[in-house]
Order: C-alpha cells, then structure tokens, then sequence
C-alpha cells in the first residue's frame, strides 16, 4: 500500500462518516440561532495581522498562526477564533445597523499551536453575537440560545458555569483592598488558601468555599454582605439564573482562565453524548466590549460552539438514507426520490451492488425496497 501523506502535527483527514457529521452538526447549530434572528456573516479566514491581533486582543494574538502576503508583504495570520471577526464587522462594515445586532457565524480556525488537552490545531468553531448590550436579558437570551443549539445538535445533560471574570478585581478596589490584587487572584486560580493567608487575603478563601450550583453559590455570595460593584455583579449574576430557571447552572466566583475578554460575566458549556460524558468544554461565551475605531465601546455578549468534539463522540445530524439505482434507472425516479429526502447512488457499471456501495435501500423498479 502507499504510505499515507503526512500531515503537520495538529492537522488531520476527516474522512466519512465524521466529515459529513461535521458539516451536519455545523448547519444544525447555524439553523437554530437563524430561527432565533441571528444573521450569519462570514468572515475571510486570513487577515493582516496587525488588524486581526487587534481585535481578538493579548490573549488571542498569542495564538496567530502567521505567515507573508506574497502579493503585499505584509504579515498576514489565520484565525484561531471567529469572534473578534465578527466584532470587526459589527463595529466598521455594519456600524450604522440598528443595535442590538445579531450575528451568526461558522467556520475553520486555526491556531499556531494545541495545547497537551487539545492537541488540535485546526477547528470547527459556530456561534452567535449580540452586539449592543450585555445586560441580563441579552445574557439570557445568549446563553439560551447556546444550550438549545447543543441540545439540537443531541448533547444531554447540558450544564452551563458561569464565572464573574471581574468579581475579584472590585472586591480589590472597592472592597477587600489587598497589597497585591494579581497574586491574589493568581492565589485563587490555584486554590490556594495558604497563599492567600500569606498576603493578608483571608477574606477572599469565602469565594472558594461558595463555588458550586449557582443558586447556593449566589446565596453564599449574597451572605458576605458585599456592596457597590461586586453587590451589582452578584445581583446581576442572580438575574440571569432567574431567566435560566429549566437550566443546570453552577457558579464559580473565582475563575479566570480563559475569559481575559470578558467584562462582567463569563460561562462554560459541559454536556454529554449518550452514556459519555464530554470530557472537555463544548463551548464557552460571556460579556465583553466592542471598541470601534473612534475609541468608543459598546456592550456585547456572546457564545462559540467547538463543532469537532460532538462529532469525534458520535453526534451527528440525521444522514438521509442511501437508495442504490441499478443500471438503466429513468432520471426522473431518482429526482422524485431525493425530493422525499433519500440520497440515490447510481450503479455506473454492471458490476456495482448496493451492499458493496453502503446503499440499505434498493429501486426494484417500482419501488423502494430494503
């Protein structure tokens, strides 16, 4: 046999029938925020990257995956995530559409390098963005339309953790003042409660203990008598569960990795596929800014979906079932066949056999059999 074409570490084939569970679970996504008037843009998969660095901000430029235009010269980069695009978009080409705008998006990203967890360099990633306000009816439509989309898509058991990205800087400023606000909360991303008594931040180890489901984590919060900022986050954070009451909600007040790009509040999407629990994150989303090009901001709040993990644990949109034409088949019966929803396979040559071809269904010449 030939060997088999190598590939750069974090690239792969898809080949049948994940590919096309891929694409199924991807339309699949697309269609339910459609329905709930989100319109789809498409972004182009290179920019130059100066501009892309600056809108997918410090910690998404880290993962630019560069090269050189060799029309121009210039550094171009391909995507590692599609929502700074869209923010692009949303703040130049669409920046005099009526707010709050929604956009829908889908399509391959790819970043320099994986991670020891997710070794894959190139992704599948879908979502949604409202972009004109972050406040809890926005956040609560956002993170709805997130779990129906996964729950369209046939993941189970779907739990939402929504995190206060900027929770333990307020308490810093307004509240609990701390010599050294970033080991504090470096201290806290390690569950660190000797860390945290050795900077005179004994306060903050009520935080940890008050991570858990979100009604009780509030409660806990609530209980610590906070004012100003952090009473408002809290408040805000109760509101949104409010809206989200058929949904499993955890709350964790002190995590950080992965959301330096939102404002007030971030979630993580968890579920399952069957009897397998998905052992990673199948999305993730939050509050954040878009900054336009005159300086000033305005809200946002949306959600990315990783497409490629529901399809690697078996996920798929229902595949119509394939009809084996044997030779000589009028077109006209395979026309009227796809129109009713089945996919035909045309024998090409005596030789071809509907078992051989992957076809359950055959056209005796009068009918469908199988």
């Amino acid at each position: 046999m030939p060997r088999p074409a190598l590939l750069p570490e974090g690239f792969r084939d898809r080949l049948p029938p994940e590919a096309e569970a891929v694409a199924s679970l991807l339309r699949t996504v697309l269609d339910t925020v459609r329905m709930h008037g989100y319109l789809r843009v498409q972004p182009p998969i290179a920019e130059f990257e100066a501009e892309l660095g600056r809108w997918l901000g410090k910690p998404g430029g880290a993962r630019l995956f560069r090269s050189t235009d060799p029309a121009t010269g210039e550094g171009l980069a391909l995507r590692p995530d599609m929502t700074g695009q869209v923010a692009r978009i949303a703040a130049t080409r669409l920046g005099s559409e009526p707010r709050p705008l929604r956009l829908a998006y889908g399509g391959t990203t790819v970043r320099a390098r994986g991670t020891e967890i997710d070794p894959a360099r190139e992704r599948t990633q879908a979502g949604a963005e409202l972009i004109g306000s972050d406040g809890v009816a926005a956040c609560v439509e956002v993170i709805g339309v997130a779990v129906e989309a996964l729950t369209a898509c046939g993941v189970e058991a779907i739990t939402v953790e929504l995190v206060l990205p900027g929770l333990v800087e307020a308490l810093a400023r307004e509240t609990w003042p701390v010599a050294d606000a970033e080991a504090v909360a470096a201290a806290l991303d390690g569950k660190d409660r000797a860390a945290l008594a050795s900077l005179g931040a004994d306060r903050y180890a009520a935080l940890l203990d008050a991570a858990g489901p979100a009604a009780r984590a509030l409660d806990a919060l609530e209980a610590l008598g906070l004012g100003g900022e952090p009473a408002d986050q809290i408040a805000r954070a109760r509101e949104v569960c409010r809206g989200l009451e058929d949904v499993a909600l955890r709350l964790d007040p002190t995590e950080r990795h992965g959301f330096a790009f939102q404002s007030w509040l971030g979630f993580a999407l968890f579920g399952k596929a069957g009897e397998t629990t998905l052992g990673q994150e199948v999305g993730r989303g939050g509050t954040y800014a878009v900054v336009r090009n005159d300086g000033s901001a305005e809200p946002a709040v949306g959600f990315s979906l990783y497409v490629d993990p529901l399809a690697e644990a078996g996920l798929a949109g229902a595949a119509p079932r394939r009809v084996f034409l044997p030779l000589g088949t009028p077109p006209e019966v395979g026309r009227r066949l796809r129109a009713e929803g089945l996919a035909t396979v045309a024998a090409l040559s005596p030789e071809d056999r509907a078992d051989r071809l992957d076809c359950p269904l055959v056209w005796d010449g009068a009918q469908v059999v199988g």
